[in-house]
């Protein structure tokens, strides 16, 4: 895995890549001593180390505001892509080493924020990991359960326990949107 890391502003940043960087594994932000909050979105896109994308600009934004002292970043899907219709094309969109860093991160974290979307039912992956997981929060939730996108949820929406035994129904995850 390849670790980049940058620090500007007093926020030092880290980003994990696959050797080939097709695969963005993880991205965080830190600010201070305080835990950081744990997104979990459905993939990368053009964030890095050094850049913030409008989606990460939105989760670190709504971090700071909740007094946490970093953001973490993980995602279903390792492969970056700007287009969920790009998932389909991967030959594997996951990537090796993206769930032992989701699960890792999820274990380590105070609070998981899940944030994939309606194409997280894609290869059944969020009901696949979210069945592995612990707590978890969300931001609101979609018609069919899913746990909303942060980029179109406002600041003043506070997270939300989401208990496993609310977490998707089983005619929610069997079918793609």
């Amino acid at each position: 895995m390849i670790r980049r890391t940058h620090t500007e502003s007093g926020t030092f940043s880290e980003a994990l890549y696959s050797p080939c960087e097709a695969y963005r594994y993880g991205l965080s932000r830190r600010w201070s001593e305080a835990p950081p909050v744990l997104f979990i979105m459905l993939n990368p896109s053009t964030a890095t180390e050094r850049a913030n994308d409008p989606t990460i600009h939105r989760c670190e934004t709504r971090a700071r505001a909740m007094g946490a002292g970093g953001v973490q970043i993980a995602n279903l899907f390792g492969f970056r892509a700007t287009r969920p219709a790009d998932l389909r094309r991967a030959p594997d969109p996951v990537g090796p080493d993206n769930d032992a860093l989701v699960l890792d991160w999820h274990a380590a974290a105070t609070m998981t924020i899940a944030a994939w979307g309606v194409h997280g039912a894609y290869q059944g992956r969020a009901g696949d990991l979210a069945a592995r997981m612990g707590p978890l929060w969300h931001l609101g939730l979609t018609k069919a359960g899913h746990p909303r996108h942060p980029l179109y949820v406002p600041y003043a929406r506070a997270p939300q326990a989401w208990p496993a035994a609310a977490r998707y129904p089983a005619t929610s995850i069997l079918t793609a949107p």
